[in-house]
């Protein structure tokens, strides 16, 4: 598969968009929008997933073998350093959910829920809950010929959120919420892209535009509006925009921005344990109020990108030699 650079862009921009929300958060900010990271994260790995191992040998062991040494290591190593650092400073983790059981099932991407929402040792990894399911999905559909994998596949997909619809409360529906969609629509515009659509670069442009302009006024849309429309419709424009608009006109890619999207899954684990970090030395040194969080966010996205290469890239030698 040919380097797709405005997927690595994408990936970079959610990561950061993610920091800056859990600062801004932090401060009573108000940038919520930033939270639509996830989303964009959520096509982008349907498309990525699809675009893959399309025209290829079937091998679902093989795929969900690589999905696993390449996200479980790392997230077992971020939770239990952040779970050895509740324990030692647990006034710094005072929204989070400590104990023995919440901290095994966190492993297993099975964490214990708070208020009707999953809740893992390490806050942001919920999504990595939806992320382990869709993987499942998508290994089972490689039994599948090719031919019926695409509707099978959104039909699961449509099914297991169908179910919110009719479960009671309780920990099944929480597997079920509309943000599965995203994943379709990632495979969407994965088998697009593969099927060698083109679309015109005003056309992609203007996608990709549209879809930063609503993102832009979802601050003043309705509050109840599902997620999946407020920000999962604005990130499929956007990865759509992207991917055709870099087909339409391919770029010198910019090396700076490819490596932090290669280092955005790092990025996206690391923020807020080094933002903990962070955040006491501020204190400690005695910062002004309003430089705090820009320090924080500048901080903790180098410090987090920095273990990408000490940590996470050794890793990804190790557990996958032949990968490039």
């Amino acid at each position: 598969m040919p380097s797709i650079h405005s997927i690595q862009y994408l990936r970079a921009l959610a990561a950061s968009a993610v920091v800056c929300f859990h600062v801004s958060e932090q401060f009573g900010g108000p940038f919520s929008v930033g939270a639509a990271g996830v989303d964009i994260f959520f096509v982008i790995s349907g498309f990525i997933m699809w675009v893959t191992t399309a025209s290829r040998p079937a091998d679902p062991a093989g795929f969900i073998s690589r999905r696993i040494t390449r996200i479980v290591p790392l997230y077992w190593i971020v939770t239990l350093l952040i779970a050895s650092a509740m324990l030692i400073k647990p006034q710094f983790f005072y929204d989070h959910l400590f104990s023995p059981l919440n901290l095994g099932r966190s492993l297993f991407f099975l964490p214990l829920r708070e208020n009707g929402a999953l809740h893992p040792i390490v806050l942001q990894g919920w999504t990595l809950s939806y992320e382990m399911m869709f993987y499942l999905v998508f290994a089972l559909t490689l039994f599948l010929g090719e031919r019926w994998r695409l509707s099978v596949l959104v039909g699961v997909l449509t099914i297991i959120v169908a179910l919110h619809l009719v479960l009671p409360d309780g920990y099944p529906r929480s597997f079920t919420s509309p943000i599965v969609l995203e994943f379709a629509a990632g495979v969407i515009v994965g088998r697009l892209w593969v099927q060698d659509v083109r679309l015109s670069f005003a056309l992609a442009l203007t996608l990709l535009v549209g879809g930063f302009l609503l993102l832009a006024v979802t601050p003043v849309a309705d509050a109840d509006m599902p997620r999946v429309l407020r920000w999962g419709i604005p990130a499929m424009l956007i990865v759509t925009g992207a991917v055709f608009a870099e087909r339409a006109r391919p770029f010198r890619p910019v090396a700076l921005f490819n490596f932090l999207g290669e280092a955005s899954y790092s990025i996206y684990l690391w923020h807020a344990l080094m933002g903990v970090a962070v955040t006491g030395i501020t204190l400690r040194l005695g910062m002004l109020p309003a430089l705090q969080p820009a320090v924080i966010v500048v901080l903790s996205f180098a410090f987090s990108a920095m273990l990408y290469l000490v940590v996470e890239k050794p890793l990804i030698r190790a557990l996958h030699p032949s990968r490039p």
